[in-house]
């Protein structure tokens, strides 16, 4: 079987080749022409994004026939195709899976999975699925283990500013500019339904990210965790986190990364936050 994901789960190059994911890509739009996400390093991506202030590019999910392509030439080889995506409560990127593999539905065999989350939340479940499949589990099994990860992830971040959920729409204008004037820093995880919600406000990001520990902490106790510390542009905060986290957690597995870009559009280069997991849920596949 194959697994089909996109490039919003944050999934190193070296991983997908290593566990054969295949990463349908999303795109940012620009004034001056479309750009794959997989195809922009970060640091271009923040250098652009900041350039452009005031304006800020858009993004846009794979069209139904970009699926149905990437179907039809992976059913060549394997028949079975599962396809884990973005939470559908953030993006359409699900919907179009779906309809591109009503096109190629007499070529393929295709099952699809709503991770109900994003980025280090949303790879885990892509990871879990790949190497499940690996070991030989059947579809309803590698599901099982998919949904008792979903349901016990904790994706949460804070952000520097406001100023570029605001720019996308993504909050209020009004908020926005209450929250720019206050200087306020939200925290905001992804909820149960797969969309945004606002844990708190600290006045400076240092008590977010303190903040961010002990929900984290209140959440797992000393449950052994995987936890992927994520950053756009703003390392030194990741540092301050994973430090943070790992004084209060009991911490199996550290990871430090950059999110996609594609997630970035609508923060900005200063945001910092965590994806964590049990580790027990993660451990007997690897």
């Amino acid at each position: 079987m194959k697994i089909v994901t996109d490039c919003a789960a944050d999934i190193p190059n070296e991983e997908l080749e290593r566990l054969g994911i295949v990463q349908a890509p999303l795109f940012i739009q620009f004034p001056e022409g479309e750009v794959d996400a997989t195809e922009i390093s970060a640091d271009d991506f923040y250098n652009r994004l900041e350039a452009m202030r005031p304006q800020i590019p858009t993004t846009a999910q794979p069209s139904a026939g970009i699926f149905a392509e990437l179907y039809r030439k992976l059913a060549e080889t394997e028949k079975n195709i599962f396809s884990v995506h973005i939470s559908s409560g953030l993006s359409g990127t699900i919907n179009s899976a779906r309809d591109g593999g009503e096109q190629v539905k007499t070529e393929a065999n295709v099952n699809f999975w709503d991770t109900l989350t994003l980025s280090g939340g949303e790879r885990f479940q892509v990871i879990a699925a790949a190497l499940a499949s690996k070991a030989g589990w059947a579809m309803n099994a590698i599901q099982e283990r998919l949904a008792q990860i979903r349901e016990k992830t904790e994706l949460i971040y804070t952000l520097d500013t406001l100023e570029y959920l605001a720019r996308g729409g993504r909050i209020g204008r009004v908020k926005a500019i209450a929250g720019a004037l206050l200087n306020l820093k939200p925290i905001i995880r992804v909820d149960t339904d797969g969309k945004y919600t606002t844990v708190k406000t600290e006045r400076t990001i240092n008590k977010s990210i303190t903040s961010i520990a002990d929900h984290i902490k209140e959440k797992y106790g000393n449950t052994p965790v995987w936890v992927n510390v994520l950053h756009g542009r703003f390392s030194e905060k990741a540092d301050l986190l994973a430090k943070e986290l790992q004084e209060k957690l009991n911490i199996a597995k550290l990871e430090m990364m950059r999110i996609s870009p594609v997630l970035g559009v609508h923060t900005g280069p200063g945001i910092v936050g965590a994806a964590v997991v049990p580790m027990d849920l993660m451990s007997d596949l690897a």
